[in-house]
């Protein structure tokens, strides 16, 4: 079960965020301080919230500007939605569903109120009602006490409205179907079996109620296994010299005197497998004078807490010297150590000459590293292996490299577990990760914070972490690779590096490693970058549209002199069959129709057939007007070449792209 839409309402700075989709692996909020991203993180955690994890307050949590609706009664807290889920369904899931559902598409909602109730269903299976079975069962009471004269009691009538109660109408089948299906079997018996019309009346409703039983189940069944939203805030930091009584005593009386170091510390322990006061103890234990036995067993205590402390030391070391160690060259860490000497639990860093330091004498970023990691283990191996992680400003106390090196980290975990994080760091976003990311802007109190699906924001602050990663990559590869694709705009950037991907895993052709892929904003500005990138003596390629605006920047002399006529290449050229204007999306024309139609609810597949030699962005455009939009239907299909391979592309379609890759390859040997 993954989350795929998520909408937030009636809390703290958010009036309605709008709904917002969430990818299948990991997600991005970017936004500038104060603009609500940490309260969408709060707010979604409540989805399925750990155990002792704060709940809804409505003096805390509803806006504050409109609290005087609550206290003058205008706004019932028990009716006020504030987050809402939609997940996918996994086969798993759909192995639980009812047989009649099994060929549906189904969507798991899932919304929380300010009351802290929670209110779910499946779309797309419909809600069994009682409505729906009223009838038949009137007519089956009519049937059953057809012989009773008028005036007297009738036992089937009298025996079903006391299952059914007076507000059976707007009531949920599955509330009563048991006894419904008690009801029906105890009365079969009075159906005349040689009435073949309430023979097939009492098994559809039979068939209904059984039905009810199964969807009820199946709820009952998604309501358990919705994953665990676990919000991980920056103050959790590990103690590096631990005294185990006094955590154990404290952990016993529930009294704990820091939480932000008492959390980590007792992730510390689960992480390792040991309770405080079990560790205590052993650090009390004497050793046995004689007795062979007691020895041995004594022994094995020993060996089993140097053992699991080892062991976690390695496994976090791993991890570590993944981020903070990203070159070989680089030697800062070579290994992070836990001990256990008596009371005292340490855990201390030892460098490359083998120097040991204590956790809280290196700097605050690793300090954080280190207690991220140890939270995460502990968490997610535990209780929490179902999770979604929320992240709030990972890695801010992080170096910009480092914390680059830590964005690859999150990608790594969120294939295991979907992650959503905030951050408003260029470094925490890849220039090949825009498409996953959400920006979140508070442009005025009125109307609270707003999620924009699409990079747009009317704060100029909201996007500028987009920029600054954008600029910030250009300036690393516009003059460090020998050979530069320059493309018209961040679109066609997507679409090359998806086609790639799926021609490289389907073992067909795939882009050469060394092309860097430079997109230019417009069709206009090509030429600028080919004369910046031409003068540094780099090898220059450049790939346009076979629209208007491709064919002005195709003719202008600067740009056919820099590069000549063999390295500027048109889309038309590789589209079979042949579209005079054809655009970057024709490549895939087949693909983009049906996922415009599934994914968008944009069909245009009648229009298409009927014009064959139209482009289809001319096609969505005249049909959707401004609803149509190149962005979202180049992030719909990189969403769908994550999940599909190149089989699943038309021949047309594998042939167009790997005419167009071997094309690129070829300019720029």
């Amino acid at each position: 079960m993954r989350l795929i839409k998520a909408r937030v309402q009636n809390y703290r700075s958010i009036i309605d965020t709008g709904e917002f989709t969430v990818e299948n692996l990991k997600t991005i909020l970017v936004g500038p301080n104060e603009a609500g991203k940490t309260a969408i993180l709060q707010a979604l955690q409540q989805l399925n919230p750990p155990e002792k994890a704060p709940k809804f307050n409505a003096l805390r949590d509803y806006p504050r500007s409109k609290y005087s609706q609550i206290t003058r009664k205008e706004v019932d807290i028990d009716e006020v939605e504030v987050v809402r889920g939609v997940f996918s369904l996994s086969d798993e899931d759909m192995s639980n569903a009812p047989e009649r559902l099994k060929d549906k598409k189904l969507e798991y909602c899932f919304y929380r109120r300010m009351n802290n109730q929670g209110i779910h269903w499946i779309d797309g299976a419909g809600i069994p009602s009682y409505f729906s079975v009223k009838k038949d069962l009137m007519r089956m009471v009519a049937h059953l006490d057809r012989e009773v004269e008028e005036g007297q009691p009738k036992a089937s009538t009298d025996s079903l409205a006391k299952i059914v109660g007076d507000s059976a109408d707007s009531r949920c089948l599955g509330e009563f179907s048991q006894a419904l299906i008690t009801w029906l079997d105890a009365v079969y018996v009075k159906v005349d079996e040689t009435n073949a019309d309430e023979e097939a009346r009492w098994q559809r409703l039979r068939d209904e109620c059984d039905y009810a039983v199964q969807h009820a189940k199946f709820l009952a069944y998604l309501d358990s296994n919705k994953p665990t939203f676990v919000l991980y805030s920056n103050y959790f930091r590990v103690k590096p010299l631990l005294h185990l009584a006094n955590l154990a005593e404290r952990i016993r009386t529930n009294v704990l005197q820091d939480e932000a170091y008492d959390y980590g510390n007792v992730c510390l322990l689960s992480l390792l497998g040991f309770t405080a006061k079990e560790l205590s103890d052993l650090g009390r234990a004497e050793e046995p004078a004689s007795n062979t036995a007691e020895l041995d067993k004594y022994r094995e205590k020993l060996d089993r807490r140097a053992y699991q402390l080892n062991s976690a030391s390695v496994e976090l070391t791993q991890q570590i010297v993944k981020v903070w160690n990203p070159s070989k060259n680089e030697q800062e860490v070579s290994k992070l150590r836990i001990s256990a000497d008596g009371q005292y639990l340490k855990v201390v860093v030892e460098d490359s000459i083998g120097v040991e330091v204590e956790l809280d004498q290196r700097s605050e970023g690793f300090q954080w590293l280190v207690s991220f990691f140890i939270v995460f283990f502990a968490e997610a191996k535990g209780k929490h292996a179902n999770t979604v992680l929320l992240l709030d400003e990972p890695g801010v106390s992080l170096h910009a490299l480092k914390q680059r090196e830590f964005r690859r980290t999150i990608s790594q975990l969120a294939e295991d577990n979907q992650t959503i994080y905030s951050t408003h760091s260029p470094f925490m976003v890849g220039p090949d990760e825009l498409d996953i990311v959400r920006v979140v802007e508070l442009a005025d109190r009125a109307t609270g914070t707003k999620v924009h699906t699409t990079l747009s924001s009317t704060d100029p602050a909201a996007i500028l972490p987009l920029q600054e990663a954008l600029g910030y990559d250009l300036a690393q590869s516009l003059f460090s690779s020998q050979r530069n694709l320059i493309l018209e705009g961040l679109t066609d950037y997507w679409y090359i590096e998806a086609i790639s991907g799926l021609l490289k895993d389907g073992n067909k052709v795939s882009l050469h490693e060394k092309i860097a892929m430079v997109p230019a904003n417009t069709a206009s500005k090509v030429v600028y970058f080919a004369t910046i990138l031409v003068a540094q003596n780099l090898k220059v390629a450049a790939l346009l549209d076979s629209d208007n605006a491709g064919d002005q920047a195709a003719k202008q002399e600067v740009l056919v002199h820099r590069l000549g006529a063999k390295k500027i290449l048109r889309t038309a050229d590789f589209t079979n069959p042949t579209i005079a204007r054809a655009e970057i999306e024709d490549l895939v024309r087949t693909t983009l129709i049906n996922i415009a139609k599934t994914e968008l609810q944009w069909d245009i597949e009648a229009e298409a057939i009927a014009a064959p030699e139209r482009p289809i962005v001319d096609i969505l455009t005249k049909k959707y007007g401004s609803g149509f939009s190149k962005y979202k239907l180049s992030k719909a299909f990189l969403r769908w070449a994550r999940d599909h391979n190149v089989g699943d592309l038309s021949a047309d379609e594998i042939t167009n792209c790997s005419n167009l890759i071997n094309a690129i390859n070829n300019a720029l040997k």
